[in-house]
């Protein structure tokens, strides 16, 4: 009873520093949002990318978009950073990040162990999903915070500070999709470990032979589902939530939007796909 009584009591501190970065955070958000009122433009080229054509060719795969690139590759990077300091610093009593890092994880290996019947493939099933987890929470979550945007306009390039929240990767289907697909592969490639190439192969004819059509459009259909999901959430709410800001003259309102659809709806969508592609990879390889 001791202990559940200091739980209730207990309250959310921040350090010094901490408090010392939000109090300037909220200053400097304060000042540019007044600069935006007064020199706030009609919205357009809403939706729209900032995309490169690379220099040997024209079509899809000869197009990119940089801040796909340069977003991703941060991420990935702060998450690195951020696995070697918990790693380093691993304690027995867990600091606050250690500890949050922690209940993730042991929530995606639980997840993971009660929805594989082959328990020696538990672990490379686990660190897939965690690793989509953590790169879609992350690349979400960004989405609540506002930023700097680069969006492309009839004058060329415009870079926008605190009128929209950071770029993330998620609203562009193209990082969705590479996800999907290798979840996909990795599915199958699973199965054929256990079932074999000639049980598998049998499994596309099951329950009759003349299922096998239905039964590939539903494989393919995965893919496509899993990455259009993630991607209409993210990129349908930033576009919602960039409308009503400006609606809003980017001041107090847009705070609570980018709030609810970065944090509350990025989260959940993470922890979607990640659950998502824990089901399909077990639903392969099942008997």
């Amino acid at each position: 009873m001791k202990e559940n009584k200091d739980v209730k009591n207990r309250k959310i501190t921040f350090t010094r520093g901490e408090k010392i970065f939000l109090g300037i955070f909220v200053l400097i958000y304060i000042i540019v949002g007044i600069f935006n009122m007064k020199t706030i433009e009609p919205l357009t080229n809403v939706g729209e990318r900032w995309i490169i054509t690379l220099p040997w060719g024209e079509g899809l795969l000869n197009r990119v978009n940089p801040m796909t690139l340069i977003m991703s590759w941060s991420i990935v990077l702060a998450l690195i950073i951020l696995a070697y300091k918990v790693g380093k610093n691993f304690k027995i009593i867990p600091n606050r990040i250690q500890l949050f890092m922690e209940s993730i994880l042991e929530f995606i290996y639980s997840t993971v162990e009660d929805s594989t019947s082959k328990k020696e493939l538990v672990k490379p099933i686990f660190v897939i999903a965690a690793t989509l987890f953590l790169f879609v929470v992350v690349c979400n979550i960004i989405s609540g915070f506002p930023g700097i945007q680069v969006v492309p306009t009839d004058s060329g390039i415009k870079i926008s500070l605190f009128e929209d929240t950071w770029y993330t990767p998620t609203s562009d289907i193209n990082t969705n999709a590479t996800y999907a697909v290798m979840v996909l592969i990795i599915s199958h490639v699973f199965a054929i470990k256990v079932k074999g190439f000639g049980r598998w192969l049998k499994g596309f004819f099951e329950p009759n032979p003349i299922m096998f059509p239905m039964n590939l459009i539903g494989e393919i259909a995965k893919p496509i589902s899993h990455s259009l999901r993630l991607f209409g959430n993210i990129a349908g709410g930033g576009i919602l939530v960039l409308i009503l800001s400006y609606m809003a003259k980017y001041m107090f309102i847009p705070v609570v939007l980018w709030g609810f659809f970065g944090l509350f709806v990025g989260i959940i969508q993470a922890l979607v796909y990640s659950m998502l592609a824990i089901a399909y990879i077990s639903a392969q390889i099942e008997d």
